[in-house]
């Protein structure tokens, strides 16, 4: 039976990601998790009680409690992180502490034990791609904003840890997901619930930032899919999504909760913000893996779940904790 300690496995694509290795019944998981603002225990709440699953609360820059859970593991996947752009802008420490120093705590732990790890990353530290371009995983990271720099450093310990130490690390490169439980600050949950409450969607700029978008299910099926068959030491895009401009996304939100486009609302842009993402998968492919949910069906079942679990976002947006 594996073991997998996933970090930040209380958050939006952990929590999904613990729900996925549950699903069978031949693995045990442990979930570090410091539960900041984004992290809940509920949304492990459907695991409760089973003895395959624990619950540890801490800090993955913790040496003392990230070393002993390592040890414990037969392989880590390292999610745990600060994710929010405009967070990073107004206050980038945080950022630097957990994505790089916390990073770099887990890569030490699974050095000294020898433990395989995952890192989940973003397709953010490519920075800015031109319309009609993929990046593909040799592409140089160019970030652009302290979130995606935090990330970029992250990685680029992980390719030291590999070169120097010959650590056991592979890595994910992952375009938007969305779907239930994420937290209400990124653009889908935030357009849906403005457009479920009768209030403004917050559109930056003219709208016309370009997005790939991947259903949550379909985008921790990759991750798994790299952390069963993916080759030690290489690098991973998740993409496969479908993309569209903001303004586009945020009339189709408007469209699905019933709600009138003229609560569309064009807000001041986020500074440096990259025009679009775009990423080649064939890599991916070659593990066998390929979307299943399609950004329709997929929105269609994030709408109705914040329809049905508005006080699941109040609890978040009030800094509740069961």
């Amino acid at each position: 039976m594996a073991h997998v300690l996933v970090t930040g496995g209380a958050g939006f694509i952990g929590s999904h990601l613990v729900d996925a290795l549950l699903a069978s019944d031949d693995g045990r998981v442990t979930v570090l998790d410091k539960l900041t603002y984004a992290g809940s225990r509920e949304n492990l709440a459907g695991h409760e009680g089973d003895p395959r699953f624990r619950f540890v609360l801490g800090d993955v820059a913790d040496a003392e409690q990230v070393v002993p859970l390592v040890a414990e593991a037969d392989r880590v996947v390292h999610a745990a992180a600060e994710g929010h752009v405009d967070r990073s802008i107004e206050g980038p420490r945080e950022f630097l502490v957990t994505n790089v120093l916390g990073s770099f705590t887990v890569l030490e732990a699974c050095r000294e034990t020898g433990t395989p790890m995952l890192l989940v990353n973003t397709d953010e530290v490519y920075g800015e791609g031109a319309e009609g371009t993929t990046f593909d995983e040799d592409d140089p990271m160019r970030p652009r904003n302290p979130y995606a720099a935090s990330k970029a450093a992250a990685e680029l310990l992980a390719h030291a840890y590999r070169e120097t130490y010959g650590a056991h690390v592979t890595s994910v490169r992952g375009t938007n997901a969305f779907g239930p439980r994420q937290f209400p600050e990124k653009a889908i949950p935030v357009y849906v619930m403005a457009a479920l409450e009768g209030r403004p969607l917050p559109v930056y700029g003219e709208g016309r930032q370009r997005r790939e978008w991947l259903f949550v299910r379909d985008w921790v099926a990759a991750c798994l899919a790299v952390l069963e068959h993916g080759r030690p030491g290489e690098v991973y895009n998740i993409g496969g999504g479908h993309e569209l401009a903001n303004l586009e996304l945020a009339k189709q939100v408007c469209a699905l909760a019933g709600a009138p486009e003229d609560l569309i609302s064009f807000v001041p842009d986020r500074p440096g913000h990259d025009f679009r993402y775009g990423l080649s998968w064939d890599r991916l492919a070659g593990l066998g893996w390929k979307p299943q949910v399609s950004f329709e069906d997929g929105l269609a079942r994030t709408v109705a779940w914040y329809a049905d679990h508005r006080d699941w976002v109040a609890r978040a947006l009030a800094g509740a904790r069961p």
